[in-house]
């Protein structure tokens, strides 16, 4: 079963990276197949394996020689250490599932929004629609729909600290696409872990920020990678996290 979900986080890698290259330039994700960008090569089916292909042609077009982006192999072998994790974790059930569209959404943004600094909305709407969905089957309808209302909460909660952050820094402090994976991130994790997955996410972003502050005048940081990566460690570390915050605060 590991190696069959394995194999699947490969082949689940390579379609994220079609969907996150060609989506933000407004690309068909079907036509034209798979090719290289450089020569418009069209990959014959051996040259269209995830991760193997990528090895068997030392990282180079077939056609025109030209070096393959290393993003294609990282993106299709972090989908697979995703899925493996979500397995060992959670096993077959409610929670593997929801932890696999997360750690879906978690390529995507990664590969949008450090590329072309945005998070597609179709993928926030999939995804929220996928886990509203796997919710509604499992826990039932209330549980659902309470989980809008908990991602309505985070959502508000994000949208205020970005009207605090653009009136202090005079400029957007967080992208639209940030806020909206804040909503799913409220769906996921409730109220009060979903509150703590911003303030995690900025303790993730913070060495960056200082890296990108130095190199940059602009500063400009693409928040997201820092957002969902917070999203999937609070998942799979729910319980924990719950329990510190009751100590924190006292709460039985």
């Amino acid at each position: 079963m590991a190696i069959l979900i394995f194999i699947l986080g490969l082949i689940f890698g390579s379609f994220f990276n079609v969907v996150g290259v060609r989506l933000p330039e407004n690309k068909s994700i079907i036509k034209p197949g798979s090719h290289c960008p450089k020569c418009n090569h069209k990959l014959s089916w051996w040259e269209n394996i995830p991760l193997l292909s990528y090895v068997i042609l030392k990282g180079k077009c077939k056609s025109c020689e030209k070096n393959i982006s290393l993003m294609y192999p990282i993106m299709e072998l972090l989908t697979a250490i995703l899925f493996i994790i979500s397995y060992y974790l959670f096993g077959i059930d409610y929670y593997f599932y929801i932890s696999i569209v997360i750690s879906s959404l978690l390529i995507l943004i990664f590969i949008t929004d450090s590329k072309h600094m945005i998070i597609l909305d179709e993928a926030l709407i999939v995804c929220g629609s996928l886990i509203f969905l796997i919710k509604l089957i499992y826990e039932g309808l209330k549980v659902a729909i309470i989980s809008i209302g908990n991602g309505l909460a985070i959502f508000l909660f994000v949208y205020i600290l970005m009207i605090i952050g653009n009136y202090i820094f005079k400029k957007e402090s967080l992208g639209g696409g940030d806020i909206k994976l804040s909503f799913i991130a409220g769906m996921v994790l409730g109220i009060p872990v979903g509150s703590f997955y911003v303030i995690l996410a900025s303790f993730l972003a913070f060495p960056y920020a200082i890296y990108v502050s130095i190199k940059n005048e602009d500063g400009m940081l693409p928040f997201g990678p820092f957002l969902i990566t917070s999203l999937f460690l609070c998942y799979i570390n729910h319980q924990m996290i719950t329990e510190f915050l009751k100590a924190l605060f006292r709460i039985n």
